[in-house]
C-alpha cells in the first residue's frame, strides 16, 4: 500500500498518495472565471513537502476549535445576515457537536493504543494483618487443645512491567490508531464544511420560497383584478359565463398555488433553523432578492482533491490504518517478551520499612510463543487483509466519484448560467405577451383563454427563473464544497494549531513516504512483512 523504511511504522504524510487513475491536467469543464489564487502550485506543493507535526496526547478541547482555518466568509458572500446564521451554527450544530464528540473519542483510543509503547509503573502500600491455628500441638505450657497466633505486617513496592516491542507490534497498533484519529479529525473538517454549505443552501431555499411565495401573492392579486374586471363586463352582458368561469378557475388555482408555496416556504425556513440550532418558529426571513454568485472558488487541478477534499483524506488514513492493523496481527504470530519488577521493603513492624535492611525485590522475565489456537490468529491476519483491501478499493472509489462530482458540477453551474439568460428573456417576452393580450381581449380582438394562457405563461417564466436563480447559487456551493473549499493543504484538515474551542488538534510528525496504486496494494500481501 505504501512504502516503509525498515524500522519505522508511521503513517505517511496524508495525500502524499498516488491517484488510481490518470488523472488529466484540467477538469473537462472550465472552472468559473470568477477564480482565487487557493489551491496554487506553490500551496499544493508546500502541502505536499511541509512536515507535520505535533503530539499523541488527546485534547478535547481541540475537538470544539474556532473556525478561523474554514473561510465562512465565502459562503456568506458579503450577506451579513447569513454570515450571522453560519458563525451560529459553527457554535450550536447538533450534527456538529457530534462529530467533535467522535474527535475526543478518537483522541482517547489513540491515547490508549500509544500506552502500550511505554513500561507501566505502580505503587503499593500494603498492611496485613493474619491469625494462625496450631491443634494438637501444646507449646509452652498451653493449656488447651489450640494453640492461636496473630501477626501483623507490613509493605510498599514499586512495580513495573513492559512488553518489549521487539516486532513492532504495539507500535503498528499505536500508529493505526492515530491513523484514525487522523480520519476522525478529517471527518469533523468535512463537517463543518458540509454544515457550512448546508446553512447556506438552505438559506438560499429560504429567499427562493420567500420569492416564489411572494410572487404567488402579486398573482393572485393580478388573477383578482382580472376576474372583477371580467364578472363587471359578463353583468353588463359584454362577456359570456365561460369566460367568468375561466378567470374564476384560474383564481382559484393561484389561491392554491399561494398556500402551497407558503408551506414550502415554512418547512425550509424550519430547515434552517434546526442547522442553525434554533427552534424551529418559523422566524428567519430570507433575504430579499437571489444575487448572482461573486464569490470566488478555488482554482485546481484534479490532483489537488487527494490533498484538500476531507472526506478523501478521512478515506486514506482509514486505508492506513487498516493496513497497520494487518501488520500488527502478522506480528502477533510472533513471540512476545514482557518483563516485570518489583521492589520494596517488607516487615512486621510499620517503622521498620525505612531501613534497608528489610528490603525485597524480583525480577522477571517472559517469552511467550503462541503454539496452537485452533486457526484464529491466522484467521485475523485474514480478517485484516480484507478490512484493508475493502478501504483500499473504497478509497479509489471515492476518488473517481469526487472527479465525477466536479465535472459534473462544474457543467451544470455552465448550463445553469445559460438557463438563466434564456429564461430572463423567456420573462421579458411573456410579460409583454400578457401585456399585448390582455390589450387585445380589452379590445375583443381575443377569446379569455388567450389571456390564461399568457398569464400562466408569464407566471411559470417568473417562477423558473427563480428556480434557476436559486440553483446556480446551491451550484456553487456545492462546487465549492466538491473541490475541499476553505482548506488548502492536509494541514489544515488533519490539525489545528493555535485553537481552543472547535477543530480537532495537531497530528504527530511522519516521514517523507507515499503511498502506491490501489492496484498495486491490493496485490501485495507481502508488504506487511516487510515492516518492523
Amino acid at each position: 500500500m505504501f512504502s516503509q523504511t525498515v524500522g519505522c511504522a508511521s503513517p505517511p504524510p496524508p495525500g502524499s498518495l498516488e491517484p488510481p487513475t490518470d488523472l488529466p491536467e484540467t477538469f473537462r469543464e472550465p472552472l468559473p472565471e470568477a477564480a482565487s489564487a487557493l489551491g496554487s502550485e506553490a500551496s499544493r506543493d508546500g502541502a505536499v513537502e511541509a512536515e507535520l507535526t505535533g503530539s499523541l496526547d488527546g485534547d478535547p478541547d481541540r475537538a470544539r476549535a474556532a473556525d478561523g482555518d474554514l473561510d465562512l466568509a465565502w459562503f456568506a458572500d458579503g450577506d451579513a445576515d447569513l454570515a450571522a446564521l453560519l458563525d451560529e451554527a459553527a457554535q450550536h450544530n447538533w450534527d456538529l457537536e457530534a462529530a467533535a464528540a467522535r474527535v475526543e473519542a478518537a483522541d482517547a483510543q489513540a491515547t490508549i493504543a500509544g500506552a502500550g509503547r511505554y513500561p507501566s509503573l505502580d505503587a503499593s502500600l500494603t498492611r496485613s494483618r493474619s491469625k494462625q491455628n496450631f491443634i494438637g500441638l501444646p507449646i509452652g505450657g498451653a493449656t488447651g487443645g489450640v494453640l492461636t497466633n496473630t501477626s501483623t505486617s507490613y509493605s510498599a513496592s514499586l512495580s513495573s512491567s513492559w512488553e518489549f516491542d521487539l516486532w513492532g507490534r504495539v507500535r503498528h497498533g499505536a500508529v493505526a490508531a492515530n491513523a484514525d484519529r487522523e480520519a476522525a479529525y478529517a471527518d469533523y473538517a468535512g463537517a463543518r464544511l458540509s454544515i457550512a454549505g448546508q446553512v447556506a443552501k438552505s438559506w438560499y431555499g429560504v429567499t427562493e420560497a420567500r420569492l416564489q411565495a411572494e410572487l404567488a401573492e402579486r398573482t393572485v392579486a393580478s388573477y383578482e383584478a382580472s376576474t372583477s374586471q371580467v364578472r363587471a363586463r359578463f353583468e353588463e352582458g359584454t362577456r359570456t359565463s365561460l369566460d367568468l368561469r375561466l378567470a374564476s378557475s384560474q383564481l382559484a388555482s393561484a389561491r392554491a398555488l399561494l398556500e402551497q408555496r407558503q408551506t414550502a416556504l415554512g418547512a425550509q425556513v424550519r430547515q434552517l433553523e434546526i442547522l442553525v440550532g434554533r427552534y424551529p418558529d418559523r422566524e428567519l426571513a430570507g433575504a430579499d432578492t437571489l444575487r448572482t454568485p461573486t464569490a470566488d472558488v478555488p482554482s485546481l487541478v484534479p490532483a489537488d482533491l487527494l490533498l484538500r477534499r476531507p472526506d478523501l483524506l478521512a478515506a486514506e488514513r482509514r486505508w492506513v490504518a487498516a493496513d497497520h492493523r494487518t501488520s500488527q496481527a502478522r506480528r502477533d504470530l510472533l513471540p512476545k517478551i514482557s518483563l516485570t519488577a518489583s521492589g520494596g521493603r517488607s516487615s512486621r513492624e510499620l517503622s521498620d520499612l525505612l531501613d534497608g535492611d528489610f528490603t525485597v525485590w524480583s525480577f522477571v522475565t517472559n517469552l511467550f510463543q503462541p503454539l496452537f489456537q485452533g486457526g484464529r490468529l491466522r484467521a485475523n491476519v485474514k480478517l485484516n487483509d480484507s478490512a484493508r483491501d475493502q478501504l483500499g478499493a473504497a478509497f479509489a472509489n471515492a476518488t473517481l466519484r469526487a472527479f465525477a462530482e466536479v465535472e459534473t458540477l462544474l457543467e451544470s453551474g455552465y448550463r445553469l448560467e445559460r438557463q438563466e439568460e434564456h429564461l430572463e428573456e423567456a420573462v421579458l417576452q411573456a410579460t409583454a405577451a400578457r401585456e399585448l393580450t390582455e390589450s387585445r381581449y380589452r379590445s375583443g380582438l381575443v377569446d379569455y383563454i388567450n389571456v390564461l394562457d399568457a398569464q400562466r405563461s408569464e407566471l411559470d417564466a417568473r417562477s423558473r427563473l427563480l428556480g434557476v436563480q436559486a440553483d446556480r447559487l446551491r451550484n456553487r456551493v456545492d462546487l465549492y464544497i466538491a473541490l475541499g473549499g476553505g482548506f488548502e493543504s492536509p494541514n489544515e484538515i488533519l490539525s489545528a494549531p493555535d485553537q481552543s474551542l472547535n477543530s480537532p488538534g495537531q497530528i504527530p510528525s511522519a516521514p517523507d513516504q507515499s503511498l502506491n496504486s490501489p492496484n498495486q496494494i491490493l496485490s501485495s500481501s507481502e508488504r506487511s512483512e516487510s515492516r518492523s
